[in-house]
């Protein structure tokens, strides 16, 4: 499958929770043969969890499936640019690779403010690739929030 074909997969599960009330950011992780292994949303204001992220949650469920913490030779792919959180998550899980769409210039922890998973300075480093379906990604965060204002 494609980045692409893959990144309207995790639209698909920010688009569910926009339907929750969450802020629509999906994610999904990606096995070496191209298996889905997980795919999540935001689920932190229906949870109550501050980690509630979409790729948080991806990993968590990632790693139950594959009984390991560690999720080596897969890709995430999310909507967004992760927060430091979530790619400081991902170091630790041993991703290898980042597939994300929009940018987001606030908090955004591997191109934006922080080049976390690249930059070399922790023990483990996963190649990134950015702007894929971009102008979907960042336009259902804009319609988002057009409607809550």
């Amino acid at each position: 499958m494609s980045d692409e074909s893959l990144m309207k997969l995790a639209l698909k599960q920010a688009v569910i929770s926009a339907e929750t009330g969450e802020v629509p950011v999906g994610a999904l992780l990606v096995g070496p043969e191209e298996n889905i292994i997980a795919s999540a949303g935001n689920n932190i204001i229906k949870a109550c969890d501050p980690s509630g992220h979409a790729e948080m949650r991806v990993l968590r469920k990632a790693s139950k499936v594959v009984k390991n913490y560690r999720l080596p030779e897969t890709t995430m792919y999310v909507t967004l640019e992760p927060c430091a959180m979530c790619a400081a998550a991902m170091v630790h899980a041993r991703i290898a690779r980042l597939v994300f769409g929009a940018t987001d210039p606030k908090t955004g922890a591997i191109i934006s403010q922080y080049k976390i998973g690249s930059d070399g300075l922790l023990n483990h480093t996963f190649s990134v690739t950015g702007g894929i379906l971009a102008d979907q990604c960042s336009q259902i965060l804009k319609e988002f929030f057009q409607k809550r204002r």
